[in-house]
């Protein structure tokens, strides 16, 4: 009996759906970690406050940089 690969199965758009989720996902919980370390690093010392929309712009532009990776890793550019 000939084995088949996993290409060959077809009908995959689930399998693919949930790894593109599992990406978005682990992106976003990589942000969110980096954005409370930025968080913690720049509420450390004095009375600055780190507002909402701080808080929101370093979570986009980390998510960014997760996104570039993420290309360039899968992508094959490294």
């Amino acid at each position: 009996m000939k084995s088949l690969i996993l290409l060959e199965v077809g009908n995959l758009g689930g399998l693919i759906a949930m790894i593109i989720i599992v990406f978005i996902l682990g992106a976003l919980f990589i942000s969110f970690i980096i954005t409370m370390i930025v968080k913690v690093y720049y509420e450390w010392k004095g009375d600055k406050k780190f507002s909402r929309k701080q808080f929101i712009q370093t979570m986009l532009i980390s998510l960014l940089l997760c996104g570039l990776v993420s290309g360039a890793i899968c992508g094959g550019g490294l």
